[in-house]
């Protein structure tokens, strides 16, 4: 796994990276993606960690909750499956609830 430097602190929190994604990739890959995200949180993750999803690639990486929670100020929960949206060309993030439905079981 590579590690790559991120300055979560120049990112601007949106509300509108869901929805571009969704719009680019249609609702149904959107959604593996994020599944596939918590997957490897899951899998490789810790519990301090949280996946982020790239948006231009679609790439996931994880990312410290204390780390995000400093340099964003945003709260950050550890109960509940939390996806970091993550644009690096417009800098921007967005924090993602997952909910899984049934159909995702």
């Amino acid at each position: 796994m590579d590690v790559f430097d991120l300055d979560l602190a120049a990112c601007e929190p949106v509300n509108h990276l869901w929805p571009d994604l969704v719009e680019r990739l249609g609702l149904e890959r959107s959604a593996q993606a994020i599944r596939q995200a918590l997957d490897l949180a899951a899998m490789r993750g810790r519990s301090d960690q949280l996946p982020a999803l790239l948006m231009e690639t679609c790439g996931v990486a994880l990312v410290d909750r204390d780390q995000l929670r400093r340099a964003t100020a945003l709260p950050v929960p550890q109960d509940c499956a939390l996806v970091l949206l993550l644009s690096r060309r417009s800098n921007a993030i967005q924090l993602l609830v997952w909910q899984q439905s049934t159909a995702d079981t």
